[in-house]
């Protein structure tokens, strides 16, 4: 019996131990992780550098509190601004933490424009937190059921839709910002296309909203840049981060740029440990690690290397949808609810994951080797394969949405 909360149906398995990609449970097994604690331990695991700097924090300094100047938080601040551009940062613990502040900046921006009921255009099949305010922007009946009221003012669109975004600047005085993800994780590695930031910036610039996006998974080089604006080279006026910034150890951020910067005066936003010692010291490591290991570069090519293989691998399957993703954030679609499949991968000494019913998602440390790719593919292929045989055979396709 356990006295924890009943808020996951977690799998039998209980990890002792990690080195790198591989993390082993407590009978000593050992598995390949090919889902980084959903897109935390960008660094994979036990990884020098980072121990170094994180035990060497302990020994000074773990938490002071935001009512005094925190050296190593500015120096953080200092370094996300250099790599993204933005002016502003504030740190909190999470990636709905940073969300929940990227939706008080629109509304305080909005007030100061003299809108009543400020409004934010959030996507279908968006994810972006747990909290009500950020579960009410989140496109899931599945996250939102029970929990109502939910908080009003959003406005909900189809994802990569520019015509209904179009519609709602025709006919929607209040709203002041849009919030999205450039890649839909939770929602099932859904990619926008690639001038959809573009054109949203210019929506935006010509309503005089904010553009606000969540890189909570797409952040610190998962994608193969810094950040996944990158890719088109366009700057968002709120950017918000969690996730891999330090590779474990609890930490959020809300960036902020153009008209964005400067809303929150003293007094408007707080977090009593967002921006700690300890937290900024580790995402200083990480970035260190990033920049002088390449792994943004290593994203890129084992994330390409990857997606090759699987689609080669499963050429011809009847029951694969698409394989898409960037960097190393990939999805494999399949015609069938396929949540066994991260029960029989577990079993094959795997860990990876199933969004939105029907994709396996993969999101394996920015350090992941070669082999270790290889390794991923020539197991998960047939086990795919052989789960598709016998959905096919046993029951009807998911609907093509």
């Amino acid at each position: 019996m356990t006295h924890v909360m009943n808020t996951y149906k977690r799998l039998p398995l209980a990890l002792e131990r990690g080195e790198g990609c591989w993390v082993w449970d407590k009978q000593g097994k050992r598995y390949l992780d090919a889902l980084a604690g959903i897109a935390v331990c960008g660094l994979g695991h036990s990884h020098p550098e980072l121990v170094r700097a994180i035990t060497e924090q302990v020994g000074k300094l773990i938490h002071t509190s935001n009512l005094y100047e925190i050296e190593r938080q500015e120096q953080l601040a200092d370094r996300l601004a250099a790599i993204s551009g933005m002016d502003e940062v504030f740190f909190c613990n999470s990636g709905c933490e940073a969300n929940e502040a990227a939706i008080k900046i629109a509304r305080l921006y909005g007030h100061g424009k003299g809108i009543e009921a400020p409004a934010i255009i959030v996507m279908e099949k968006a994810f972006h937190g747990r909290t009500v305010a950020t579960l009410s922007a989140t496109g899931s009946r599945k996250v939102q059921a029970g929990f109502e009221p939910l908080v009003p003012g959003f406005v909900r669109v189809p994802f990569d839709d520019l015509a209904a975004v179009r519609k709602v600047a025709a006919n929607n005085r209040d709203v002041v910002a849009v919030l999205v993800e450039l890649i839909q994780g939770e929602g099932g590695i859904n990619i926008c296309h690639a001038d959809y930031l573009h054109c949203l910036r210019e929506i935006c610039d010509a309503n005089q909203w904010l553009l606000m996006l969540d890189e909570v998974q797409t952040g610190t080089g998962r994608t193969g840049k810094w950040f996944a604006f990158q890719h088109s080279g366009v700057r968002p006026d709120v950017m918000t981060l969690a996730k891999g910034l330090a590779s474990g150890v609890p930490i959020g951020a809300c960036l902020a740029a153009g008209a964005a910067a400067g809303v929150f005066k003293p007094g408007n936003h707080g977090s009593t440990f967002g921006g700690n010692p300890l937290a900024c010291a580790a995402a200083l490591a990480t970035l260190d690690i990033i920049e002088h290991d390449s792994l943004m570069a290593n994203a890129s090519t084992m994330g390409e290397f990857l997606r090759d293989g699987f689609r080669a691998g499963l050429e011809g399957v009847a029951g694969v949808r698409e394989i898409r993703g960037k960097g190393l954030m990939i999805g494999i679609e399949l015609d069938y609810p396929c949540n066994e499949l991260v029960t029989r991968a577990l079993e094959a000494g795997f860990l990876i994951n199933v969004t939105d019913d029907n994709v396996v998602r993969l999101l394996p440390p920015l350090t992941i080797k070669r082999d270790e790719c290889k390794l991923l593919v020539t197991t998960l292929t047939p086990l795919i394969t052989d789960f598709l045989a016998r959905s096919r055979a046993a029951q009807p396709a998911v609907p093509t949405a």
